[in-house]
């Protein structure tokens, strides 16, 4: 997204009151050669919530829990809600920040003691960009660090907006809650291109960008203090990931991204993946393959006849109660959303 910033340094704290604070993915790594972090939960919401609701407390994006639970309800969900919080992690090297544009998934690898691995993982879902629009791929760094971003608007965004939406944006947007680069941003090498919070967090995990990556504004609160300046990125287009989840091979499926060229068809992609995994040919259940091929599913699926299919599986969970309170259509906006009084949150 070609956007210029202006650095207007507002320091701001937010200690607000009433929402519990949303899960934050941080995962240990694991040791035993297994590729798969945290766990699919299975959710029964009461009172007013909705599928956003329950995918920013766990920090899930859009697409994500709306595949996971393609016979629900968006806005009115009732009974089992699964919540697909258990992620093939993406292909190594596991260092600095790795974006995987189709799983709409950021990764971050905090450095530790010099020449050791990382111990840790963190993962947040982002919005992506547009049709039409992309990211690119490829290797870079972070270049700066901004808060409280102004936005002056580049013409070619005004007129698509105008163009498709009868909207004429102003030329510029001072810092603050109705900013859409939210109140912290992170600048990439890649011209124009910045990982930022959002004054939309209702559109993470949808295609919402010119080719920026969004977060959730708690998301960015938590990663912008820990990320520095020179920390590697990386840019990768996998939209099949093959995992080992502690010796169960899973498989998971996401949505091609159109817009990169020399696309391989999912089918080719989804058989070099099977490739990489040590189970005979005739043990994979052959079935389940061509259902992640022609429905992309989020929630890690056991490739092997042999393991429980995903509805057997996912029925053997528990379920657990959900009563937090709705963020609400006023949590739709640049600021961190409402928490206990105890759990202060403060920009940094």
């Amino acid at each position: 997204m070609s956007r210029s910033l202006a650095r207007l340094v507002l320091p701001i704290t937010l200690a607000v009151i009433g929402l519990a604070p949303a899960a934050a993915a941080t995962f240990t790594l694991p040791t035993d050669g297994s590729t798969v972090v945290g766990q699919v939960l299975v959710v029964e919401p009461t009172g007013n919530n909705t599928l956003p609701d329950i995918a920013r407390h766990y920090d899930i994006g859009y697409e994500e829990i709306a595949r996971a639970n393609p016979e629900q309800s968006v806005w009115t969900p009732h009974g089992a809600v699964v919540v697909p919080r258990q992620f093939i992690l993406p292909p190594k090297p596991w260092q600095g920040v790795v974006l995987n544009i189709p799983q709409r998934r950021l990764y971050y690898f905090p450095a530790t003691t010099k020449g050791q691995p990382p111990q840790q993982v963190i993962t947040y879902p982002i919005s992506i960009a547009r049709e039409g629009w992309s990211t690119p791929l490829g290797a870079t760094r972070i270049k700066a660090k901004f808060k409280d971003p102004a936005w002056f608007v580049p013409k070619s965004i005004r007129d698509e907006h105008l163009r498709e939406d009868g909207v004429e944006l102003p030329e510029y947007f001072p810092p603050g809650p109705d900013n859409p680069m939210g109140m912290l941003a992170m600048q990439t090498g890649f011209p124009g291109i910045f990982i930022h919070a959002t004054n939309r967090p209702w559109g993470v995990g949808l295609r919402t960008s010119h080719g920026c990556l969004h977060l959730y504004p708690e998301d960015a609160a938590q990663i912008f203090p820990q990320m520095k300046v020179g920390t590697p990125v990386r840019v990768i287009d996998e939209p099949v990931l093959v995992g080992n989840d502690g010796g169960r091979w899973v498989m998971a499926t996401f949505e091609p991204v159109d817009e990169y060229p020399d696309k391989v068809p999912l089918e080719q992609r989804v058989a070099q993946a099977l490739s990489t995994v040590p189970l005979p040919p005739d043990e994979i259940d052959q079935e389940r393959v061509t259902q992640l091929t022609t429905t992309p599913q989020p929630v890690p699926v056991a490739l092997s006849a042999s393991e429980l299919g995903l509805d057997d599986w996912l029925s053997e969970l528990p379920v657990e109660p959900y009563n937090f309170e709705p963020y609400g259509i006023d949590a739709n906006n640049a600021l961190l959303p409402r928490l206990p009084a105890s759990e202060e949150i403060e920009l940094p």
